[in-house]
Formats: C-alpha cells, sequence, structure tokens
C-alpha cells in the first residue's frame, strides 16, 4: 500500500466501483480485495475518512450479466445503481476461454467480442455513472496503432469510440506504441509498467541471482523494445545489448514480412545471465530465437519477461527449448488469461499486478497524480539494495 499520508486530505471522485466483463472477473475479484485491504488500512488511519460516502464498503464489485439471444446478439445488465460512482470496468480483451451460443453453436470469444462486451458495460453505465473508467492491460488492437499502406488504424478508431461513448480514462499496460494516445487528445491515457514486478519475481526464482555488470544483462529482442531495455539497465546500472530483425522484403506472409536472422549488438554475455524484456509472447517463435542466439554467444542463464504471454502457437516448442537449455525461466504477468497448462510449466513464472492495479484504482479514485505509482524507480533501487545487503 502507498504512503497513507498521500491520501490524508484527498477526496474520492465518487463512490467507487468494479466492474469486470466476462472473462475479466478473476482480475476483478483480486483487485476488489486488494482494495478492501487498502481502504480499512486508510480508515484505521483516518477514523474520519468513514464518514465520506462510498469510500469504504464490504464489496467495491458491481454485479453485472450479459447475457446472449439465439442469434448471437447480446446486451449487458448492470443489476446495481451505478448513479453518481466512480465506475472502473475492467476488460481482459485476449480471454479464449469465454463462449457463447449462436443458433445452438458454441463460439469462442475473439477480442472483438470481448470489446463489444466493454462497449455494452460503458452503454449501460455512461449517463449515470459520474464518471467511466476503462482498465484495458492488453490493449485492444494495438499493434495496428499505424498506417503503413491502404490499411485500417483499428487501435486509433476503437479509442476514438471509447472516447465518444463518454469514457473519461483509459488505463493500459505497456502499450506496444503508447503515441496512439494522440488520437484521443481530450481523453485521459495511461501506460504503466510492471518493472518492478518482474524483477521481485525474478529473484523470487533466482535468489542467487547478482544484480550488477560483472554478472547480469539486459536486452532488447528488438529496436521496439529498446526503451523498456533501457529504462532496466539505467536503473540497476546494467549494460544492455539488442537485437535487431532482418527482414525479407521481397515477400509478406501474414501481412509482414517474414525474420530471416537475429543478428546481435552489444558487448559480450559470456558466462552472464540475461533478462530479456518485450511487451508479448504472441507465437514466440522470435523470443526463441533470440534466446538460441544468446546461448550460442555463451550466455549462463535467460530470463524472458514480457509482460503478456499469449502463447497463440501452444507452449511445446517452449518445452523444447527449455529441455534444450536455451533458457531458464518465463515470466508474464497476470493481467490477462492465464492457461491451467501454462501455470504448470517447471520453465513459467507469474509476475502478479493485482496489487499494483488496485493501487492504480485508489489513486485515480482519489483523483491524485497517477505518478506517484507509476515511477518505479526508488522501488527498484531499493529492491536491488535489499538483495546485495547494503
Amino acid at each position: 500500500m502507498a504512503n497513507l499520508n498521500y491520501f490524508k486530505n484527498a477526496v474520492p471522485t465518487g463512490p467507487l466501483k468494479i466492474c469486470g466483463i466476462p472473462g475479466s472477473e478473476a482480475l476483478a475479484g483480486k483487485v476488489n480485495s486488494y482494495m478492501l485491504e487498502f481502504r480499512k488500512a486508510l480508515v484505521d488511519e483516518f477514523p474520519e475518512k468513514a464518514e465520506i460516502i462510498g469510500l469504504y464498503e464490504d464489496n467495491y464489485i458491481i454485479p453485472c450479466e450479459f447475457p446472449r439471444f439465439g442469434s448471437g446478439e447480446g446486451k449487458a445488465l448492470m443489476k446495481e445503481s451505478v448513479r453518481g460512482c466512480d465506475l472502473f470496468i475492467i476488460a481482459d480483451m485476449c480471454n479464449p476461454t469465454v463462449t457463447y451460443k449462436q443458433f445452438g453453436m458454441i463460439n469462442h470469444m475473439s477480442p472483438d467480442d470481448h470489446f463489444q462486451n466493454l462497449k455494452r458495460a460503458i452503454a449501460a453505465s455512461v449517463g449515470k455513472a459520474h464518471r467511466v473508467n476503462v482498465i484495458m492491460p492488453f490493449l485492444y488492437e494495438g499493434r495496428q496503432h499505424r498506417r503503413t499502406a491502404r490499411e485500417s488504424l483499428d487501435c486509433a478508431i476503437a479509442l476514438r469510440e471509447l472516447a465518444n461513448m463518454g469514457v473519461e480514462n483509459i488505463i493500459t499496460f505497456d502499450a506496444h506504441d503508447p503515441r496512439v494516445m494522440n488520437s484521443i487528445p481530450l481523453c485521459g491515457f495511461d501506460n504503466f509498467f510492471p518493472n518492478y514486478q518482474f524483477l521481485v519475481t525474478l529473484l523470487d526464482c533466482f535468489p542467487d541471482a547478482q544484480l550488477d555488470n560483472n554478472h547480469l544483462r539486459v536486452i532488447s529482442p528488438d529496436e521496439g523494445a529498446m526503451p523498456r531495455a533501457i529504462y532496466m539497465a539505467s536503473v540497476l546500472g546494467l549494460d544492455m545489448g539488442m537485437f535487431y530483425k532482418r527482414r525479407d522484403y521481397s515477400v509478406i506472409v501474414d501481412g509482414k514480412n517474414p525474420i530471416i536472422a537475429h543478428e546481435y549488438i552489444g558487448d559480450s554475455v559470456e558466462g552472464k545471465d540475461c533478462i530479456v524484456m518485450d511487451d508479448m509472447i504472441s507465437s514466440g517463435g522470435s523470443m526463441l530465437d533470440v534466446a538460441y542466439q544468446l546461448k550460442e554467444h555463451g550466455a549462463k542463464r535467460i530470463i524472458i519477461c514480457t509482460t503478456f504471454g499469449l502463447f497463440a502457437d501452444g507452449l511445446e516448442e517452449f518445452d523444447k527449448y527449455y529441455e534444450k537449455g536455451y533458457f531458464s525461466k518465463v515470466i508474464t504477468t497476470d493481467l490477462i488469461y492465464q492457461s491451467p497448462e501454462l501455470l504448470s510449466r517447471p520453465w513459467y513464472a507469474t509476475a502478479r499486478m493485482d496489487k499494483y492495479l488496485a493501487s492504480i484504482i485508489d489513486t485515480a479514485n482519489h483523483d491524485l497524480s497517477v505518478d506517484f505509482v507509476r515511477d518505479h524507480t526508488k522501488k527498484i533501487t531499493e529492491l536491488m539494495y535489499s538483495h546485495q545487503g547494503i
């Protein structure tokens, strides 16, 4: 929990309510548990705050339903009043396990379907709620953020649609390109990173890790991930390296130019642990090739840290590479759905984000600057010194 004195003179912008659309209920429930803990600590410290309507409740989750007609069409139903509330809608756009019936057939929901449910939840509450905030950890269509030919600008269109519906703030994590916020200049857009949570999980998995330049390197798997790697390397005082993707621009496969090879640029990694940082694992082919190349360069242990683990092509290739010793651990967050099969893998670890997300919601609900919880530099430095015994 953040310093309670930060909240001493702050008043919530409205009674807090949290809504988890289908596929996001588990994350919403974990966030709710931490909110109850945070608010109890706040009231215990400042008893006068118990008089603020909606600040200290037994539950912040608002029950909602998303029924479907036989044709597959749907609607959203809020089962409690949201009038005057500060509503936070949590949406996991990547949960493939949610299903619905259409003409008797079972369909699995795609990100497009989840986005429709998000808009239904907004439509059911906007105009009644004091403020509507959307928490979309995996930014919908975030990889389709710019136009290079005659193609759609899906991410910008989606953000404009949410803003036009009355959403005031959009909270996301590790956006593929945060500059897409320029499409909604009058709407709040906050982008957060799990750097601290990655380091905590890494040290839990490898207590013997030495956080110094003689034993550790930070690696960017491509040019797009450079800012993430530069930040972590700078805070920890480490050197970094990067790979660039050599592509075949003469052909297009699945809408993109295929990667021919990953070329490493940077100081030697021989005998050193390597932290590879990126925003997501989709199929995982590029990340596995980077791990293989690092091993070929003599790296000791390779720890892959990505915010989102989609594993769209399954886990079998990761199993093979792990058995061959090409990497030691994959760490991703719990901001999107994690399959039981993934959680059972010996090479996988979760960077838990529920407490951090609850802290973001608590700060935003009090209309305080979220930079207070966004900046991890001090916490990472303290964790590094603590681990080194300083």
